[in-house]
């Protein structure tokens, strides 16, 4: 058994030890980690996808030496075989009790864009829509984003019953993606922030997530609280005082021996959570996992960190009853 995972007495599900809010659901050799205010509503299907198990073979170097794991890639890439991530992607719809329902993907751009979906609409000819929200009050949809790092968020209208699924890397974050899939869900099924639950899954954490100054000064100047979301030396760079063209003139150091760039580490569970409380919803009804992908590669894959790697899903769709 996973060392982050505690068996409960009341329940089959597992408990996670850092995140008691949050629970592993175990399913067709599958873990889901699920949040259990989203859990509580019937009419709600959804789930995180991790990494263990599936048909996907990874290979993993440690220590110096090359090893290979099974892993639920749930993404198209070139390490896998198209087969394996179908195969896939139908045991973990199948864990989610999702079978019969319209799996409903995007082709996913680090955008503002929000895709409104509906059960009438065609299958796509080609590809997938451009864009990194989808927003739907309709049951028998779900709604998939894949992630890797990036903070993939969860939205449910306990009240209108509409939902959304939402991939915000700091790209998004910085677009404020999820409040704006938030204003689409208001204008278009009436749905009011204190009635919206948040669940934001596991993603990069502010431990691992290293930027660059040129990140920092777009913070700073879109968000009077960005200071908050930062470890590091967040003033001097976000005024710009890191030019790096004096640095070998003032110290005569040869070219190839300047200092390296200050960097500082930038928390997207902090700012999503900032601005979708900003936007309305109360902070009793944001709920995050608090894993760092990059951290727990045990668990869950990071880009970040592994660079060949897989990808996982977040979904979350409405029954037919």
């Amino acid at each position: 058994m996973n060392p982050a995972v505690a068996k409960t007495k009341s329940s089959p599900r597992k408990r996670l030890q850092k995140t008691p809010r949050w629970s592993l659901r175990q399913a067709r050799g599958l873990q889901i980690l699920e949040a259990p205010p989203l859990a509580q509503l019937d009419w709600i299907v959804h789930g995180f996808s991790t990494r263990p198990g599936g048909a996907s073979e990874l290979e993993r170097h440690r220590d110096g030496r090359k090893t290979s794991e099974k892993v639920l890639n749930l993404g198209f890439a070139e390490w896998d075989s198209r087969e394996h991530v179908l195969k896939n992607r139908r045991n973990f719809f199948a864990a989610l009790n999702a079978n019969g329902m319209r799996v409903i993907g995007l082709r996913q751009i680090h955008s503002d864009i929000i895709h409104i979906v509906h059960s009438t609409d065609s299958e796509p000819s080609v590809d997938a829509p451009k864009a990194d929200a989808l927003i739907t009050n309709e049951s028998g949809l779900l709604l998939v984003v894949q992630v890797a790092d990036c903070v993939p968020i969860l939205l449910a209208d306990k009240k209108r019953r509409a939902i959304a699924a939402i991939h915000s890397g700091w790209r998004g974050t910085l677009q404020r993606i999820a409040e704006k899939a938030l204003g689409r869900m208001q204008m278009e099924f009436g749905t009011r922030p204190r009635d919206v639950i948040a669940a934001l899954g596991p993603g990069i954490g502010q431990c691992c997530f290293e930027v660059g100054p040129e990140v920092v000064a777009e913070y700073a100047a879109k968000f009077p609280e960005a200071r908050e979301w930062f470890k590091g030396p967040f003033d001097s760079l976000a005024r710009g005082d890191n030019d790096p063209n004096w640095l070998p003139w003032l110290t005569m150091r040869p070219p190839g021996h300047q200092p390296p760039e200050p960097r500082a580490y930038l928390d997207l569970i902090a700012a999503n959570r900032s601005i979708l409380s900003a936007a309305g919803i109360p902070s009793g009804n944001i709920f995050s996992s608090d894993f760092c992908t990059a951290c727990r590669t045990d668990l869950f894959f990071s880009f970040r960190r592994e660079r060949v790697t897989g990808r996982m899903m977040a979904a979350i769709g409405i029954r037919r009853f």
